[in-house]
């Protein structure tokens, strides 16, 4: 899956991070099926979804305490997420071992954003 139909750069938050979570749904549809993985896959589908669940939290929130807790959690299940990623692509001989990559830049760029966003917000 690209991040859109022309393959830009994806620049609003809420729609880059709902595209990474569904992505990765679609990335596990291919992983071969094996104990080890259908734990470490629930386990990404779960941070990988809490990433933009999190984040537009953030948006909402209604207090400046509350939206710095919702960002540090979206970039802990960024962080979160990019393991469970190379621990699966490590582990497998996948056919789509470059879409894992792919992902596993995402999650690491995705939190790289949310740092500075905290940094600035405190």
């Amino acid at each position: 899956m690209s991040n859109n139909e022309n393959n830009k750069p994806v620049y609003d938050l809420e729609e880059r991070t709902f595209i990474f979570a569904r992505d990765v749904r679609f990335f596990i549809k291919t992983v071969p099926y094996s104990i080890a993985n259908s734990e470490d896959s629930k386990q990404l589908v779960k941070s990988s979804g809490s990433v933009g669940a999190n984040y537009r939290e953030a948006n909402e929130a209604l207090s400046k305490k509350d939206f710095l807790m919702r960002l540090k959690i979206s970039r802990k299940e960024a962080k979160e997420s990019a393991y469970w990623l190379r621990l699966i692509y490590d582990t497998n001989n996948l056919n789509n071992l470059n879409e894992g990559k792919r992902l596993f830049n995402e999650a690491v760029e995705l939190k790289k954003i949310f740092s500075p966003i905290i940094g600035k917000s405190k």
